[in-house]
């Protein structure tokens, strides 16, 4: 693997880069920019960048990462410099960057864009969607089942789960949605706090939410919430309670105290697109989806807490997901249908 290293574009953008070998000389750089919360999140940016490397290392085209102080006030200089510097693929991670990506991807028709959990027009852009909504369903419907199980160590009696997200916004309830309607598909009248910590990148607060949570009777919390999402992973283990964790399989990052993980797999889509491009085949005005049918999303193996939750359950949860996959089971999707009743 490459090792990349730092340089600036602008007082507030950071980039680091690979070598360029002589036989990708003719292919413009690609630029991968890092979301809210950065790198180190131990998930969206972490896998994202992963999947990078991994293209580049497959193609041996430059690629560099940039993170900005203020990256979401910052979405149309920030990709305005990365296409004047001549990176030839710019993707964003940043949801708020869409709208100025649609007029950047008109003023440099020469440079080809990448937008993440959304749709965009142009001809140069390619718009990468997950369907996290049914992820989540499969999380929720897990923890339903497991929350009142009190045979399970750390579990109590009540019906009553919680998530917690980084901010309030379509893109991040689209998760809070599916998995609440997973739980309800278990039990009706199941409890699902809701709180937002406002940030992507404060494990102290994620923490003390999830703390307050549990304290409410909560036994298992997921999140939504990037690097905030490390803290509610810390107060799971040190309450004896359970996380779900999210984007990449955090399961390790506590083991035993993350339930499971709703996998996104954003790694492969980025190195998917890499690789495209190096190769002159970018889906430029085209959608890409990634649900659970191509593999997407998922549930992670549960390596440290599979042998504790019954069979049962998890045939439950293979099941349903088997039925979102032949059309049987709609699962609520925020982005295209908004806000349904059961989430106020």
């Amino acid at each position: 693997m490459k090792k990349l290293s730092a340089l600036a574009i602008g007082a507030t953008m950071a980039l680091s880069a690979t070598a360029m070998p002589a036989t990708a000389q003719d292919v413009a750089p690609a630029a991968l920019i890092i979301s809210q919360g950065g790198l180190g999140d131990g998930s969206w940016n972490d896998s994202a960048f992963a999947g990078f490397e991994a293209g580049l290392e497959a193609t041996g085209i430059e690629g560099r990462p940039i993170e900005s102080n203020d990256v979401a006030a910052q979405g149309e200089e920030i990709m305005r410099r990365a296409a004047d510097a001549g990176f030839g693929l710019v993707i964003s991670l940043e949801w708020i960057h869409g709208e100025p990506m649609e007029k950047l991807a008109v003023d440099y028709p020469d440079t080809d864009w990448v937008i993440m959990n959304q749709t965009r027009e142009g001809d140069n852009i390619a718009s990468v969607v997950f369907a996290e909504h049914e992820g989540s369903y499969l999380a929720g419907a897990l923890a339903a089942q497991v929350t009142t199980d009190t045979s399970i160590k750390g579990i109590n009696a009540e019906p009553i789960i919680g998530v917690i997200a980084a901010v309030k916004a379509p893109g991040i309830d689209k998760f809070l949605v599916g998995f609440i309607q997973g739980a309800m598909a278990i039990n009706p009248d199941i409890e699902v706090k809701v709180a937002y910590a406002e940030s992507f990148g404060d494990p102290a607060k994620g923490e003390q939410m999830a703390n307050a949570m549990f304290d409410e009777g909560a036994d298992i919390v997921y999140h939504v919430a990037g690097g905030t999402g490390i803290g509610v992973i810390e107060a799971a283990k040190n309450a004896g309670h359970y996380a779900i964790g999210v984007d990449t399989d955090q399961d390790g990052m506590a083991p035993g105290s993350v339930l499971t993980s709703m996998i996104k797999r954003v790694d492969v889509a980025v190195d998917e697109i890499v690789q495209g491009y190096a190769a002159g085949e970018f889906p430029g005005g085209e959608v890409m989806d990634f649900g659970l049918a191509q593999n997407g999303v998922a549930l992670s193996d549960m390596e440290y807490t599979k042998d504790i939750i019954p069979a049962e359950y998890l045939e439950r949860v293979e099941g349903f997901k088997q039925d979102i996959i032949d059309g049987k089971i709609d699962v609520w999707d925020v982005s295209s249908q908004g806000y349904p009743d059961f989430f106020k």
